[in-house]
């Protein structure tokens, strides 16, 4: 496993912190993201999606349905990614984003994981 970059967005208070990863296994994958929950004690979500070969898959960590782990995952599929973990850290910042905002930023924090 190995960090490429990571990228951090602020939106109405709510801070979010993509990680990029280089992973092989889906131990990697798993390893990452208990060091993750770890470091981000207080964090809210950590939404992620992975795609190893034929193996992927995807979760919202309990954000409303398809606002995280589905943009996540749609941004490795449509930029042809293999073998890459993209984490997001949300901090809650008590303003909530409704569906559309939320997804945006998912989406925009991983994309600038791939663009620096």
């Amino acid at each position: 496993m190995k960090l490429i970059n990571t990228y951090t967005l602020e939106i109405k208070k709510s801070k979010f912190i993509a990680y990029y990863y280089e992973v092989t296994t889906k131990e990697e994958v798993t390893a990452i993201l208990e060091m993750l929950k770890k470091e981000h004690k207080k964090a809210r979500h950590i939404p992620y999606a992975y795609k190893i070969g034929n193996i992927a898959k995807k979760s919202d960590d309990k954000e409303p349905s398809n606002t995280a782990g589905t943009p996540i995952y749609n941004l490795i599929i449509n930029n042809n990614l293999d073998n890459i973990l993209i984490c997001v850290v949300r901090y809650f910042g008590g303003i909530k984003l409704g569906s559309g905002l939320l997804t945006r930023s998912y989406l925009n924090s991983a994309n600038g994981t791939l663009k620096k």
